[in-house]
């Protein structure tokens, strides 16, 4: 399966800024063809690589006032490569965390779940659950909000549907985190984030709204919540977001039947 996927992201910088970006696709693949150039003003930039968790790639930049443009292409020619997966990390996604309080959803969690204790059948009934209860809604959420104000608004985007699922599964101890992934398919075209939950030893992807088929996505950044896996970081300084732009596609879009257990390749 070859994937192309693209991003743009431009900021007018009001503040000399340091910023972190996390758009690149993770070293997990093998085999990629890519370029990352950041510009002010139309002058190059330095560009500096961070490796983080689970073959998460930052990238800083520092740079003065005026306007800033970071472009990145990759084509993904191979499956992803394994992710190792240590007893810590698992514990690591069992925990609540900043935007999946799923020690305030157990209640939640128990009330609906109780009944189901195959953990495979659990997830499709979460993801189900979560698809039913939420309306899929841009601009409906404030970066701020977690698992608990998207239950009680009953509406959002990716990232809220992906907290909310971490959070239900955790609180049925199940480890899960948050994965943001490139999604051919996708529309409206954007980033995309999906929950990613342990089961007979293995990560599977959980997408509770079923906007891009899951075997096409292109994993990003992984970690506990949105506060490890955004795609723009402003460390310091000031910045405004002016505009974005995504792309994905993938040379055959395949099916996707939700019924299946399927993980990121």
């Amino acid at each position: 399966m070859q994937r192309d996927v693209a991003s743009t992201i431009v900021l007018d910088v009001t503040e000399s800024a340091d910023l972190v970006f996390a758009i690149a696709v993770s070293s997990v693949y093998p085999s990629v063809t890519e370029r990352l150039v950041a510009s002010l003003d139309g002058a190059e930039v330095d560009v500096a690589e961070l490796p983080d968790a689970h073959g998460t790639r930052l990238h800083r930049v520092r740079c003065g006032t005026g306007r800033l443009e970071v472009s990145y292409t990759a084509r993904v020619d191979e499956p992803a490569g394994d992710l190792p997966t240590s007893p810590t990390d698992l514990l690591v996604y069992t925990r609540p965390s900043r935007y999946a309080e799923s020690d305030a959803l157990g209640p939640t969690a128990w009330a609906e779940f109780s009944r189901i204790r195959d953990r495979r059948e659990l997830l499709a009934a979460v993801s189900s659950w979560v698809g039913t209860e939420l309306a899929y809604v841009s601009g409906a959420s404030l970066p701020t909000d977690g698992a608990v104000r998207t239950l009680l608004n009953r509406r959002g985007v990716c990232r809220d549907f992906a907290h909310l699922c971490v959070a239900l599964l955790r609180a049925r101890d199940i480890p899960a985190r948050v994965v943001s992934v490139y999604a051919p398919g996708l529309a409206p075209m954007d980033f995309h984030a999906v929950a990613e939950a342990w089961v007979d030893d293995a990560w599977h992807v959980v997408d509770a709204t079923t906007l891009a088929p899951r075997s096409s996505l292109v994993r990003i950044a992984t970690g506990r919540d949105a506060a490890d896996t955004a795609f723009l970081t402003i460390v310091g300084g000031r910045a405004t977001l002016t505009d974005i732009t995504v792309t994905a596609v993938v040379d055959a879009l395949p099916d996707d039947d939700v019924t299946q257990l399927v993980q990121l390749t």
